[in-house]
């Protein structure tokens, strides 16, 4: 069976559908599965039609805090379990994590801290992308295969943003960080886009200012990673660039599984 999956950070799911410019896109794509990150609202703050798109069921995780962070589910077929978070109470109280066991394949949707604000943000990211890579892997060894899609943060080689040079000492392209997805990749697990395309330009985020987006000066922050016994059955991969509404387009694979 093949299923197209989508990820997409939405930068506030609020407004995107108040332009009209999810639900109308989502019956337009179709996927099987789609992760949103960035929903910044709490379920009640959301209009009733987010909850009912035809042929969805929709699993929201919100932050503790209002307006910030949330991550979002919308899955054509029912789940075999759907679960939140990563059991550690400082990461979890930010909503990044939803995860679903479909059988052939665990899906998680995921929104990775930034860690621009300051050295105890860093910290917190650098944490949780080790309590993360915990988590799979636990689930690797009672025999799940996995899918992790959403933003990460980071910008794991010098292809994958437009100006490396200045960016060298700037969170996101942060030696350290750039080290851990070395390591991600290193346990295991395959980044789908390069699977398929080793060409710079290629970038999935634009900073909404100085028309970064128009001049595409990008990052390719936005990932689809698959355990390395999947990746046989990553039959195609792709970045939506065409697709607007955020400051971040959707990414997606089709998947034979």
């Amino acid at each position: 069976m093949t299923r197209t999956l989508l990820s997409w950070n939405v930068n506030g799911l609020r407004a995107l559908h108040k332009r009209g410019m999810f639900v109308e896109w989502l019956l337009k794509e179709q996927p099987d599965a789609l992760c949103l990150q960035e929903t910044k609202a709490m379920p009640e703050q959301l209009d009733p039609a987010l909850f009912a798109v035809e042929g969805y069921r929709a699993y929201f995780n919100s932050a503790e805090r209002k307006g910030y962070s949330g991550v979002a589910l919308y899955s054509r077929e029912e789940p075999l379990d759907v679960s939140y978070g990563l059991g550690v109470p400082e990461f979890d109280a930010e909503g990044r994590v939803v995860q679903a066991d479909y059988g052939a394949f665990t899906l998680f949707g995921v929104y990775f801290p930034n860690g621009q604000m300051s050295a105890e943000r860093l910290d917190f990211k650098m944490r949780f992308y080790d309590a993360f890579l915990d988590r799979i892997e636990s689930l690797r060894a009672d025999g799940k295969r996995i899918v992790v899609c959403g933003d990460v943060n980071t910008a794991h080689t010098e292809i994958d943003l437009a100006r490396p040079g200045p960016n060298a000492k700037n969170s996101g392209f942060l030696p350290e960080e750039r080290a851990w997805v070395d390591k991600w990749l290193a346990a295991g697990y395959v980044d789908t886009f390069r699977m398929f395309c080793a060409d710079p330009g290629n970038y999935t985020y634009w900073d909404q200012r100085f028309n970064s987006r128009s001049r595409n000066v990008g990052w390719r922050i936005d990932y689809f990673m698959v355990s390395d016994d999947l990746a046989p059955r990553v039959e195609r991969a792709w970045i939506m660039s065409d697709v607007y509404g955020s400051d971040h387009c959707p990414v997606g694979i089709e998947l034979n599984a």
